[in-house]
């Protein structure tokens, strides 16, 4: 029962997180689409990233919401959650000045709140990945048919 009330919690997060940030990309678009521009290492990507990054982000929330697709949507949680880490850790070992390109309240964040929080989320995903595999078989094992 625990398991089930954690794995689905972190589904949730997962899902808020992921509809919340590309919905906030694509009502202020324009300015996603600029601030990325400024990154110093994705500025020649930026048009491309400004669609690619939110679409994914539903994706993946849509993933996480139909049943056959968990797991799936687990593991891209935790790709892109990875990415995200990496890209913070490189800008901040890399430049002064970082623009921020997340959406909402997010961006009110600082960057080592930033990587702190990646880092949750992070954890949060290789968690439910674990989970989520350490489910209970439902069907009997064959000793327990032959025993019948």
């Amino acid at each position: 029962m625990l398991r089930k009330v954690v794995t689905e919690t972190i589904r949730l997060s997962f899902i808020l997180l992921f509809v919340y940030t590309a919905a906030s990309k694509f009502i202020d678009y324009e300015n996603f689409r600029a601030v990325i521009g400024q990154s110093p290492l994705i500025t020649r990507f930026a048009p491309v990233l400004a669609i690619v990054v939110p679409v994914a982000e539903i994706v993946i929330a849509l993933l996480l919401v139909i049943p056959r697709y968990r797991r799936v949507g687990l593991y891209a949680s935790f790709a892109v959650m990875t990415l995200f880490t990496v890209y913070i850790v490189v800008l901040l070992t890399l430049s002064e000045k970082i623009p921020c390109s997340c959406g909402g309240v997010i961006s009110q964040m600082s960057w080592t709140q930033h990587l702190y929080f990646n880092i949750v989320f992070m954890l949060l995903a290789l968690l439910g990945m674990w989970l989520y595999t350490k489910q209970p078989d439902d069907h009997p094992s064959s000793s327990e048919l032959i025993h019948v």
